[in-house]
């Protein structure tokens, strides 16, 4: 065997040991991060750093998407966990939205560096995590508690996340109120999710809650004519209430 593999095995695995060194430094925040510090804690020379990660930046970027990774398969491990068992989808959607918060919360100046999007615009990690909140609307649609389209509920979920972890960061330190996530989310889901109250039981209940959805908004159709608003708001009805649509009762 030649000497390439072993080589880019020993060359992954200094990086990687660097990348765990500056993540645990990152905790103390970003400016404990210097190279000295790094290269100590890792056990190699300084000039390993800068040849492999370029400079303190891209040092910064490899141990975010480094933290996100594992973060976003955490957070998909628990999506799925959550679908085999049959947890509420909305539940399901809290909890991760509750993880992402205290995430953000517990990781700072990382969750800074992820949310710029000059950084995160093209990372992998945050695509996987967004393909998890994807994964969580769409069973969200599918139970029939979606008010908006899949694509809409994912940018207003995302942006309302970081939008509040970073609200939350830019207080003082020793004034951080975590409550201001809870009353996004419910501005959120008023937004997003339809009331538990509003949902109707029955096997066809995502069609039915989906078809009672539309109906409440039938009268605001200004492309539709008076009368196709009427005929629609007849099948709708129907639908709502579990009628056929055949025989005396058909259009």
């Amino acid at each position: 065997m030649s000497s390439t593999a072993p080589e880019s095995d020993a060359r992954r695995d200094v990086r990687h040991r660097i990348v765990l060194a500056a993540a645990d430094l990152l905790h103390d925040g970003v400016d404990a991060v210097t190279t000295r510090a790094v290269a100590a804690r890792a056990g190699v020379q300084a000039p390993t750093i800068y040849r492999l990660f370029g400079d303190k930046d891209g040092l910064l970027d490899a141990v975010a998407e480094h933290t996100m990774t594992v973060f976003s398969a955490e957070k998909a491990a628990v999506a799925d966990a959550a679908g085999a068992d049959g947890t509420d989808p909305v539940e399901a959607l809290r909890a991760g939205w509750d993880a992402t918060i205290a995430f953000g919360l517990a990781n700072p100046d990382l969750f800074v560096i992820m949310s710029d999007p000059r950084r995160g615009r093209d990372s992998p990690a945050v695509a996987a995590g967004l393909h998890v909140l994807e994964e969580r609307l769409r069973r969200v649609a599918a139970a029939g508690r979606l008010l908006v389209r899949e694509s809409e509920a994912v940018r207003l979920v995302h942006a309302a996340g970081t939008g509040a972890v970073l609200a939350i960061l830019a207080e003082p330190e020793g004034a951080r109120d975590p409550a201001l996530a809870d009353a996004m989310w419910a501005a959120l889901e008023a937004q997003v999710v339809v009331p538990e109250r509003d949902v109707v039981p029955g096997a066809d209940r995502p069609l039915r809650t989906a078809a009672l959805t539309l109906r409440a908004g039938v009268d605001g159709l200004d492309r539709l004519s008076a009368g196709e608003r009427a005929v629609l708001a007849e099948w709708l009805d129907r639908v709502v209430a579990g009628r056929g649509g055949s025989g005396s009762d058909a259009v």
